[in-house]
Order: C-alpha cells, then sequence, then structure tokens
C-alpha cells in the first residue's frame, strides 16, 4: 500500500510555484537560477524545492533543464497569483497604498486570505468599478480625500447623496 505524500502546501512552496509561472508566461520557461534570482534565494535553496514540489506532483524538473508545472502546479501557481493580484488591486488601486508596499503587502497576504474574503474582495473591487464616473468612483474620491485631509467628503452613489 503506497502512502501518498501530504499535498499542503508552506508558503515558501506557494512562492516558488508562483514564481515559476510569472517566469513561464515572461521568457516561456523557468530556470532554477531565474527562480533563484526572482526570489532572491541560493540556487541549492531552489534545487531543494523543486525536489520537494517534484514529490508533491506540482512540478517536473530534469537536473540542468527547466522547471515546468505539472496540471496541478499550474492550477495551485495561478491561484497564489490570483490571490496576489486580487490582494494588490485591493491594496494599491482602493486603499491608495503606495504600490511598493502594496506588493510586499500582497505577498505577504496572499497566503493566508480566506477563500471567503477573497472572494468578497473581487466582489467589492468589481462593485466600486462598475459605479465608478470615469475610472473614479464617488465613493474612491471621497476616501482619497478622506486620507488625505482627514475629512469626509460627500458623494453619492446612483444619484443617492452620502
Amino acid at each position: 500500500m503506497s502512502v501518498k505524500k501530504e499535498k499542503r502546501l508552506t508558503s515558501s512552496m506557494e512562492d516558488y510555484l508562483e514564481a515559476i509561472v510569472v517566469l513561464e508566461k515572461e521568457n516561456g520557461v523557468a530556470r532554477v537560477k531565474d527562480i533563484s534570482r526572482m526570489l532572491n534565494v541560493k540556487p541549492p535553496s531552489v534545487t531543494s524545492a523543486i525536489i520537494n514540489l517534484s514529490e508533491k506532483g506540482l512540478v517536473e524538473h530534469e537536473l540542468y533543464g527547466y522547471v515546468e508545472l505539472t496540471l496541478e502546479g499550474k492550477k495551485a501557481a495561478l491561484d497564489v497569483l490570483r490571490r496576489h493580484n486580487v490582494l494588490f488591486c485591493f491594496l494599491a488601486g482602493i486603499l491608495n497604498v503606495d504600490p511598493k508596499v502594496a506588493l510586499e503587502d500582497a505577498c505577504k497576504m496572499e497566503h493566508s486570505v480566506s477563500p471567503q474574503t477573497l472572494e468578497n474582495l473581487e466582489k467589492f473591487i468589481e462593485f466600486v468599478k462598475d459605479s465608478s464616473n470615469q475610472g473614479k468612483s464617488g465613493l474612491l474620491k471621497s476616501f482619497t480625500h478622506f486620507l488625505k485631509t482627514g475629512k469626509r467628503k460627500r458623494f453619492s452613489i446612483g444619484g443617492i447623496k452620502q
């Protein structure tokens, strides 16, 4: 009877999967040295992580070859990337957080956000964007004003004054 390896992913493993999918999109392939540069870790650390991800059935890698995501690995990587993008969009686009800070925070938060919170954040972003007037809704204009001045500004949504 064979015992299947645990599929649970650590934050670090998710970072590797995300790096691989990004590199594949940018360069067509992912190499250990490119992953190493992207994540700012030493190549032996990448190799160790790749072996671990390979044992979980998430990547395929031949010695000195390209690192390729399996179908399951690609699904997991795209999920991490989606979480990252939603969080970054919320932080930078809605909360007006500096993009560099938003990028760092999204990287930290993407590993622990619940599916329900992520779904509601996505819906909130869509709601705010759909109710926008030429790219910026009254709500967002009012919030931006509040961030700058600490004072509330009246706005309207659908003709209703708030």
